[in-house]
């Protein structure tokens, strides 16, 4: 487990509030906690209490190393695990009980997504231009994260298909990374990472549609990486974790159910036959949710069971206002999965500027989107993985 410890602004007014929860917790082993700014001094990076004239009567505290992994966010400034130390005389054991405790209760809590590092994985993405099917900039797309998966060593997989398109036969790409778990099944996250073929002409980038969550799904990539890599076996705790990169999300001359998600429908079928499907606990597709100004729709074909773990995910962080204060019915990559029985659900903001006049056009740009929205998006998705496994 990766313990990360912090206070947002959020949590400042609260500040006293834990550290009460925190002394009473200690209390019943009779010692007193030394939190930065009681008495700890800067000997304490030694690991030993900075208390020195009375150190007969200090108990020594082994140093713990902060492991701050990528993907969790950490405000500068915030105290680490090693900066803590009990006073007292002797009973170490259930003082560091009580510590390991409390400070994991309490690290769980106020842990975050990075979403500023999604962010710039999406500026990165974004800058490769127009990614439009058998254009130059599909090709660095699809260098873009061949290079990055091979580059961290992960289990990946390039699924390679053609396509049968208004425009002839096109070569497209599903990109598949694999994190395994402990527990037998798999959860499938998804997004498209291509951009609209039809607008080619007018340099429109997708920020927002594709891009972001691409950005977004590196980041959460990161995050279960450096969980499972805190185990000795190297698996996540509950069920593997599949990201899905799909290609050809977008239409190629005019949205139809046979011109658009050509990777979802190609790969939901491939997997239909060969049993994955049968293994899947739960999809869930993420598509246009960095839009500064989020709101996510609850989505009419998605699984009813899935929009509530959701939505209770969400509740968690208090984001309840972002999500599901409207509904719409949403032709996306969730429906071929949908269709074979597969829980699944668009988690998708599809109002985009006024009236949802960003939407694909030149506009579609970073300057709209923001990491405090792709923080909300990461926050919630790590959290429904979290509420899947416990089912």
């Amino acid at each position: 487990m990766i313990f990360s410890w912090f206070w947002t602004r959020a949590l400042v007014p609260q500040r006293s509030v834990t550290l009460s929860e925190f002394r009473r917790a200690c209390a019943k082993t009779s010692r007193k906690p030394a939190l930065n700014g009681d008495h700890v001094s800067d000997r304490s990076r030694t690991g030993i209490c900075g208390c020195l004239s009375q150190a007969s009567a200090r108990t020594w505290v082994p140093r713990v190393p902060r492991i701050w992994g990528p993907g969790i966010a950490r405000t500068p400034g915030a105290p680490s695990l090693r900066r803590l130390c009990f006073c007292g005389k002797g009973g170490i054991a259930r003082a560091s009980i009580s510590l390991t405790l409390v400070l994991t209760t309490l690290a769980i809590r106020a842990q975050h997504f990075d979403g500023a590092r999604a962010y710039e994985y999406a500026r990165e993405f974004a800058a490769i231009g127009p990614r439009w099917p058998t254009g130059p900039g599909h090709v660095k797309a699809e260098e873009f994260l061949r290079a990055h998966f091979q580059r961290n060593r992960d289990q990946f997989e390039e699924d390679t298909f053609t396509a049968d398109t208004p425009i002839g036969p096109v070569q497209l790409s599903n990109f598949i990374v694999r994190f395994p778990g402990r527990k037998p099944g798999a959860i499938v996250l998804g997004t498209h990472y291509e951009t609209n073929y039809p607008l080619r002409n007018i340099n429109f980038v997708g920020a927002n549609d594709g891009a972001s969550t691409t950005g977004l799904l590196l980041a959460i990539a990161d995050r279960l990486r450096a969980e499972s890599s805190q185990s000795r076996d190297k698996k996540l705790e509950g069920y593997s974790v599949r990201l899905i990169f799909f290609d050809g999300e977008e239409a190629i001359q005019q949205w139809s159910r046979s011109d658009s998600t050509y990777g979802s429908r190609h790969l939901a079928a491939k997997w239909g036959r060969d049993g994955t499907l049968n293994q899947i606990k739960a999809f869930l597709l993420a598509d246009m949710i960095g839009d500064k100004d989020l709101d996510i729709q609850r989505e009419t074909n998605s699984t009813p069971w899935l929009i509530d773990l959701v939505a209770q995910a969400a509740k968690k962080f208090g984001y309840q206002r972002y999500f599901f204060q409207q509904s719409m019915d949403v032709e996306d990559d969730h429906l071929p999965f949908v269709e074979r029985g597969v829980p699944s659900i668009d988690i998708i903001d599809h109002d985009y500027g006024p009236n949802n006049s960003y939407h694909h056009t030149a506009q579609d740009t970073m300057d709209k989107i923001s990491a405090h929205s792709l923080t909300i998006d990461g926050d919630v998705f790590m959290e429904s993985i979290r509420l899947i496994d416990q089912r």
